[in-house]
């Protein structure tokens, strides 16, 4: 008797799976002081949450994501075992990269618009910025209903829209979750690929959580396109923070392009 497991019910747990094994190395790496974007001092006494808090809160939006992907897998229904190994490389590369585009642009545009609405910041977004100073299981860190409209409908807008099969989904979301972890590790760690092929990584997106950044630089998780093209794009340099450690810090020439 085989007891498969299900390409949707990987798709369900995985990124779940890979979000707390990713940022739990990121937290092991935390003493690495020389590559800290911000003081360890900094992430106890500038954030507004506690870190409980915080893993309760991932834990939740996690919850609902499972739920709505389980329901898409449903009505979608299931490809992925007759297909996959049909399709070639470059057809899910093309997968891939859409579903990149769609999820980018679809998380700028309503990420810009909750910074822009008074009542949404106030009483939704602002959760997400409690986190003055990033950190790796914090990245999910949102009020349920900014989890479901950025990250859960986005994630499903791109995977309807791209084509992709559960059984692709199950690498693109894994590989989505990783880069989002990184990108608030707070770390600046050598030989990092993800800043060498992204110039939206942990640096670019600091920038952001910093109150002078708080208009620029909406790009997640991947391009940073959209900044560029509508004038939120603000530029920075690594520099060596005060006391030890690294600090991104915008450029003299900063201007909306």
């Amino acid at each position: 008797m085989e007891f498969g497991v299900s390409d949707e019910l990987l798709g369900t747990v995985m990124p779940i799976v890979v979000y707390w094994v990713y940022s739990g190395i990121y937290t092991m790496f935390g003493s690495f002081d020389q590559y800290r974007l911000h003081s360890k001092k900094d992430e106890d006494d500038r954030n507004l949450v506690s870190k409980g808090d915080v893993v309760r809160g991932v834990l939740l939006q996690q919850a609902v994501q499972a739920v709505v992907a389980i329901i898409l897998f449903t009505v979608t229904g299931n490809d992925s075992d007759d297909n996959i190994g049909q399709r070639s490389s470059l057809v899910l590369v093309r997968q891939f990269v859409t579903a990149m585009v769609v999820l980018d642009s679809w998380q700028y545009f309503m990420h810009r618009y909750m910074h822009h609405n008074k009542f949404l910041y106030k009483h939704i977004h602002s959760q997400h910025h409690r986190l003055v100073v990033p950190y790796a299981f914090g990245a999910l860190y949102n009020h349920p209903f900014e989890g479901l409209i950025l990250d859960t409908i986005g994630g499903a807008l791109s995977f309807l829209l791209s084509g992709m099969s559960p059984r692709a989904s199950i690498f693109f979301f894994s590989f989505a979750t990783i880069k989002t972890v990184d990108d608030h590790c707070g770390l600046w760690l050598p030989g990092n690929l993800f800043h060498v092929f992204f110039k939206n990584n942990s640096a670019y997106h600091d920038i952001h959580h910093q109150l002078y950044g708080n208009k620029y630089n909406f790009s997640q998780p991947f391009f940073v396109m959209w900044d560029r093209i509508l004038g939120t794009y603000m530029p920075y340099s690594i520099e060596k923070r005060v006391g030890g450690g690294l600090e991104a810090r915008p450029t003299n020439d900063c201007k909306d392009n």
